[in-house]
């Protein structure tokens, strides 16, 4: 039985029992509608997040997740519902009354100031580090935060946040949002936390969250790791379509009917190509230290590890030895899809279409000039082969949430005819249905003879690999392939540094 709901049977006394026994719930917000234009984002969603929970929140890209993370944080006013905070309505509901609520938020998209120290970001964040010693004050407290929750993590939190890895970046935030400073945090919202971060700094964050949990407070992850939600909410919450479809506690959930509440079928990849090679190898490198790489057509090459240790490196390295430096290519040898969206992504400034089209000029022109009719296809195709959700591709790229900005990023790659395609941790913020048809395209365009070379911090994507390098301390140091690929062998050769096994 969920907290604060009783079962039909339930007499008015035990309803008013129950109600006593428990405590009010930090936050509840009732009939909540927000509408953007033509688009019904939120469509009378009622939650309820109460003290010593962890609420899993799940749904497909557009589901409303981020817009009803964004209306609990404060940062967007609904144009109808209510909201209340310990049983107390609260008409002004915003950032500060949020803030003074004790509710604070990680965005799928990192906001810190790339100019300033870890320091001087925490200043931003918490107004209340004021007078003389702030400087000193702020180090104390995002270090004892960074160290109880990750730690081992290493960071001097005086450098800039520009000189950092995403996975740091995210670290940093999170610290930020766990971090006692005037009102203590009673409810963080952790929006997609783990999707920069290795398997090792996921299983410590996670570890953090059951124990800030366990002491009273209150957590909203939203996560498309389906593991990551079961293993760690008490209550799992699914959203389609701006609206509440399922709402039971974890444990009445498996992983195939979680998948399948979202409207999803619950259909994995199953089994392994066989490994082949043809030829000289498409793509090599002979870096100073470590094992050499090569990747030959039609291969899946995966590169693993703990994050940080020179994997997207290696993709920047490939891009540039393959990319002429002053002129294009009509037909690009490779094609790069980014991580880090915002940083080496999207186009800010122009609609989905454009963004999605840039790598394809060469095939969607004619005599030098664009064919609009083509690249209006090319659109129309990708917006329904990866299911990315807007009514209208000439809208601005940033008006799509954060996973479907990921697919934008997706369609651009693949639908060039570049030979070889780099992919830097591509399923960040992606939903359960769409990395399905994405391995689907990927296997198939493989199969035609297309290479990829696939970094990511999800352990289970390496299984569709053909072969993988495992990276430490920006090397090489172990070459897997087949069926000697798996967790516990690139898990060994991470922290060892030596190959576990031959390569096949």
């Amino acid at each position: 039985m969920l907290p604060g709901r009783c079962c039909p049977a339930a007499s008015g006394f035990d309803e008013i029992l129950m109600t006593a026994i428990l405590p009010p719930a930090v936050l509840d917000v009732s009939d909540i509608g927000v509408r953007f234009g033509e688009v019904t984002a939120l469509d009378g969603v009622s939650l309820s997040i109460r003290p010593g929970e962890c609420i899993g929140l799940v749904g497909h890209n557009g589901a409303g997740k981020s817009t009803i993370v964004s209306v609990i944080n404060g940062g967007l006013t609904p144009q109808r519902g209510r909201i209340a905070g310990d049983a107390q309505p609260m008409e002004n509901y915003g950032i500060g009354a949020a803030r003074a609520l004790g509710v604070r938020c990680v965005f799928q998209e990192l906001a810190l100031c790339p100019n300033l120290t870890i320091v001087e970001n925490a200043r931003i964040a918490h107004r209340d580090l004021t007078g003389w010693r702030w400087r000193k004050d702020a180090r104390r407290i995002i270090e004892a935060s960074l160290d109880q929750i990750f730690p081992g993590h290493g960071m001097d939190c005086g450098v800039q946040v520009g000189d950092l890895s995403i996975a740091q970046r995210q670290m940093v935030e999170i610290a930020m949002a766990f971090s006692s400073v005037g009102a203590p945090p009673r409810l963080v919202i952790l929006d997609e936390p783990t999707s920069s971060l290795d398997a090792g700094l996921a299983t410590q964050l996670l570890a953090h969250v059951r124990r800030f949990v366990a002491a009273g407070g209150s957590v909203i992850l939203v996560s498309h790791i389906l593991d990551e939600i079961l293993q760690t909410a008490s209550r799992i919450v699914v959203m389609k379509d701006g609206r509440i479809v399922a709402e039971r506690a974890a444990a009445d959930f498996t992983r195939r009917s979680l998948v399948e509440a979202m409207g999803s079928t619950a259909r994995e990849l199953t089994g392994r190509r066989a490994a082949f090679r043809r030829g000289q190898p498409v793509l090599a490198l002979d870096p100073p230290h470590g094992l050499p790489f090569r990747a030959h057509e039609g291969e899946i090459v995966g590169l693993a590890g703990l994050g940080g240790h020179g994997q997207t490196q290696m993709l920047l390295a490939l891009f540039d030895g393959h990319s002429p430096q002053w002129w294009p290519r009509r037909t690009p040898a490779v094609a790069f899809v980014a991580g880090d969206r915002r940083l080496n992504g999207i186009f800010d400034l122009w609609s989905i279409l454009k963004n999605m089209t840039i790598a394809s000029l060469g095939d969607l022109a004619r005599h030098g000039i664009l064919r609009d009719e083509a690249e209006a296809a090319r659109g129309r195709e990708w917006k329904s082969r990866i299911a990315i959700r807007t009514p209208d591709l000439d809208n601005p790229i940033l008006s799509l949430s954060g996973g479907n900005q990921q697919k934008v990023l997706f369609a651009r790659a693949l639908s060039t005819s570049s030979p070889v395609v780099l992919m830097d941790d591509p399923m960040r913020g992606v939903d359960f249905g769409t990395k399905q048809e994405v391995y689907r395209i990927i296997r198939a365009e493989a199969e035609a003879g297309r290479t990829f070379v696939w970094y990511s911090t999800e352990m289970e994507e390496m299984g569709l690999c053909d072969r993988v390098y495992v990276f430490r301390e920006g090397a090489i140091v172990a070459e897997l392939a087949g069926d000697a690929i798996s967790e516990k062998a690139i898990l060994e050769a991470s922290f060892k540094g030596a190959a576990p096994s031959e390569a096949a």
